[in-house]
């Protein structure tokens, strides 16, 4: 009861208003839009009040900016869009660019714009733009960070003059969110990056060492007499796909179908895909996952990584579970097979609407639709096939409302839901979220309270979550406790993702960072960490571990470091066994790792890292070592190629392999795996870019013929006598290879062709004691698959229609 009367005191003690003078910035209507030409000889210009005196934040704070290298910039309005242009003061020969894709900041200088039309100082809308005249956009808050998943249609131009280079750009209003009203006052901030030195500056002053940089904004005045647009935005788009599998005949595939944006009110948004097609998805990261928990992909589909925002708070939404495998289990007959299960659901359609007020009320609605989904069942003996129904029509659910508060801070209430048609499970979960920082950003909580229901065939279950964490979060040194549990019964795997449930953890943590340089390093930092593990029920302990890390930065831009984590005394592992309540001991185990990443501005660079693993414990004899390298080549300023190799080899390590009868059957086992990659871009200049990438996956396990049997005390014997001929073959040939090879063509501003061809070969077997050119050579002997795909999007805009018709009507 004092502790929590401590905290409350402090809470309140800490609520003090945190101001700052802030620079404000008068523009004037435009009565003639500027030419978007990278010329600022508009007249427009002429009169415009200069935003400048830019002030270094990272590596140094409070240093003024150099004249040489000065930054002016002038901002203007209409009806239509509000305008930026910015001279930007550097020796040409200095500035650094390089061509990207969209939202890839490769080796370049920056310049970017920031703004917040609702002056909350926690939902900002970015627009960067580099020397080359590629651009980037991302909207940020403290909750989230930056999400450069949301894409924005804008204007923007660069010219490189003998004393820098010149951006003008065109931000309508259809990019942003504001209430209308006669009078506004938004939230601006200007940013400029230079690559060289890794210095940035910004308009109004910025101290990094405490809370987010949306807390230190300027504001734009005299913004008077606009109304925000019909934001109505329509991608169609058509596609075709030429494939041929193995041996099988050339198929092809032809679609045609539509996204659309809608504004449905000043402040909020719908987001639709009808008929989605998602052809040109790149190929997963696939590995031999010897292991008890799934793995874990990232998002490609672009439909779930735009504003996704609200809907990931809480971490409960896994997009890729929407056309995931089907998840029914066919029961067959004897004799009875599965030749191909599917590997995923079509999705028919999908929406989000979403939006905040002015007030800081976020709300957020998705849903996605999947079809029913067959697979063939087989007899074996008398050739027979049944159809079987493994996916139901399907309709996936998220409702976020997020209350934001004190300029820092949030609170959140969230549901998602998954309901299958017919006797197939349902899932409900539903999380209460809190996110607060004092007024001063010294004091942080994260706090949340999870409750998961399934409405199985046979019986419901639930379970729930609850996670808390406190500390200091500003400053040099910051630190924090935390708990965290859930019981047997917490899921929400149906539209989220957890590996485990039935734990009770305790941890803290510390930190330290520097935020002006020291001596020869422009960044350092170290961090250390201590958990203390329990099973939730029965309340029994299952292990400890402490560990740190720590990095440096140099004025040459040298990058390295390194991490450590030790696993004390016996661990209790109660998922490698596969079975409900048993576990397996394992001691003292340790890793450590380093790594070094060389300046990038370089014509070659490089990226390095070595590891090792250990254990120390009676009898076992385990010993990992993995190094990584990458070497990356910048030919020029529009061709980037880079190699990465991998390599990891694990020698005395155990795991599961089958239960036979009663008994839990394990092996000892060596593991080596080899991976190699290559990425390269080449641009012909913002619009035209040719991609190249290519994985190569290869991986081998041998166990050792003796195998042991699992003690109810979590200890491993061999008694039993088990040998390699009492179970399945466990050994192991995994090897994959894929490549994608593209050319992009933007248009028109939004609208987009992409070719794309792309190949893949599997193979998988038991010849673990091939070596990597044998492996390598069996993988070609394998039926190839190969994929050609053009896909055509065009941007419309509704604004842009609408005043066409209006001046043929004049």
């Amino acid at each position: 009861m004092k502790f929590a009367s401590f905290i409350l005191f402090f809470l309140f003690f800490n609520l003090t208003i945190h101001a700052q003078d802030k620079k404000s910035l008068n523009i004037q209507r435009a009565s003639i839009a500027p030419k978007i030409d990278g010329e600022l000889n508009d007249p427009a210009w002429q009169d415009a009040e200069l935003a400048e005196n830019f002030i270094q934040f990272r590596p140094d704070v409070g240093v003024l900016e150099n004249e040489t290298q000065k930054t002016v910039v002038r901002v203007t309005y209409d009806n239509d869009a509000i305008y930026f242009g910015a001279y930007l003061y550097d020796n040409p020969d200095k500035i650094m660019k390089q061509f990207q894709s969209r939202d890839n900041f490769g080796i370049n200088d920056f310049f970017a714009v920031v703004l917040n039309p609702n002056n909350d100082s926690q939902n900002d809308t970015e627009f960067f733009v580099f020397p080359t005249g590629n651009q980037a956009d991302a909207i940020l808050s403290p909750n989230i960070g930056e999400d450069f998943g949301w894409d924005a249609v804008w204007e923007s131009a660069v010219k490189i003059v003998h004393d820098g280079w010149i951006v003008e750009m065109k931000i309508p209003y259809s990019a942003l969110r504001f209430s209308n009203k006669k009078e506004h006052v938004w939230g601006l901030q200007f940013h400029r990056h230079f690559k060289t030195d890794r210095s940035q500056y910004s308009w109004n002053p910025i101290n990094p060492e405490v809370g987010s940089t949306s807390l230190y904004h300027g504001e734009i005045i005299g913004i008077k007499d606009i109304q925000p647009p019909v934001r109505l935005m329509l991608y169609p788009y058509a596609s075709t796909i030429i494939s041929k599998k193995g041996d099988e005949d050339i198929t092809d595939e032809y679609h045609m179908g539509m996204d659309l944006k809608y504004g449905i009110t000043e402040n909020f948004t719908l987001d639709a895909t009808l008929i989605p097609d998602f052809s040109q998805v790149g190929y997963d990261d696939v590995e031999l996952n010897l292991g008890p928990f799934e793995q874990q992909f990232s998002e490609q589909r672009q439909f779930f990584t735009e504003g996704v925002d609200l809907f990931t708070k809480g971490n409960l939404f896994y997009s890729r579970r929407v056309g995931n495998a089907p998840t029914g289990n066919p029961t067959l007959e004897t004799n009875e097979i599965i030749p191909d299960y599917p590997d995923k659901v079509k999705t028919l359609n999908a929406f989000k609407v979403s939006g905040r007020t002015k007030n800081g009320l976020g709300i957020g609605l998705f849903n996605a639709i999947t079809q029913k989904t067959y697979t063939t069942v087989k007899d074996t003996v008398t050739n027979g096939s049944r159809e079987v129904l493994v996916e139901p029509l399907a309709n996936y659910n998220i409702f976020v409302v997020d209350q934001q508060f004190n300029g820092n801070s949030s609170v959140s209430l969230i549901n998602t839901n998954v309901t299958r048609n017919g006797h197939f499970r349902d899932a409900n979960v539903t999380a209460a979220l809190l996110d607060f920082a004092n007024k001063k950003n010294t004091l942080g909580i994260d706090a949340a309270v999870k409750h998961s229901y399934l409405n199985l065939e046979d019986d419901n279950q639930s379970g729930f979550n609850t996670q808390f964490e406190i500390g200091k979060i500003s400053g040099n040194y910051q630190y924090g406790i935390g708990h965290e549990l859930a019981d047997k019964n917490y899921d929400i795997n149906d539209l989220g993702i957890n590996f485990r449930n039935n734990y009770s953890i305790f941890s803290a943590d510390f930190s330290y960072r520097i935020f002006e340089p020291v001596g020869n390093l422009i960044n350092f930092s170290y961090n250390f960490w201590a958990n203390y593990n329990m099973l939730y029920s029965p309340s029994t302990y299952t292990g400890k571990n402490i560990g740190g890390s720590i990095s440096f930065q140099e004025k040459s831009i040298l990058g390295y470091g390194g991490r450590f984590n030790y696993e004390m005394g016996k661990q209790y592992d109660y998922f490698e066994a596969r079975t409900e309540g048993r576990y397996f001991i394992y001691e003292n185990w340790v890793d450590a790792s380093a790594w070094i990443s060389s300046n990038y501005n370089k014509k070659y660079a490089y990226d390095a890292n070595i590891g090792f693993g250990t254990m120390f414990e009676e009898g076992r004899d385990m010993f990992n070592f993995d190094f990584g390298i990458s070497p990356r080549a910048r030919f020029n300023d529009r061709f980037t190629l880079i190699y990465s190799l991998d390599f990891s080899n694990s020698n005395g390590g155990r795991g599961y392999i089958q239960n036979i009868g009663d008994d839990i059957v394990f092996g000892q086992r060596d593991r080596t795996t080899l991976v190699n990659t290559i990425t390269g871009n080449y641009n012909f200049n913002v619009f035209h870019a040719l991609s190249l990438s290519f994985r190569n996956y290869w991986s081998v396990v041998t166990y050792e013929n003796q195998l042991y049997t699992l003690e109810d005390n979590g200890r491993l014997s061999t008694d039993d006598g088990y040998t390699l001929d009492d179970v399945n073959n466990p050994d192991v040939n995994f090897n994959t290879w894929n490549l994608d090879f593209g050319y992009s063509w933007q248009f028109a501003p939004g609208s987009m062709l992409t070719a794309l061809y792309r190949n893949s070969l599997f193979d998988f077997s038991n010849a673990s004691r091939d070596t990597y050119f044998n492996s390598v050579g069996n993988l070609f002997k394998q039926p190839i698959d190969h994929n050609f795909s053009i896909r055509v999007v065009y941007f419309i805009d509704y604004n842009h229609v609408k005043n066409i018709f209006n001046k043929k009507h004049s």
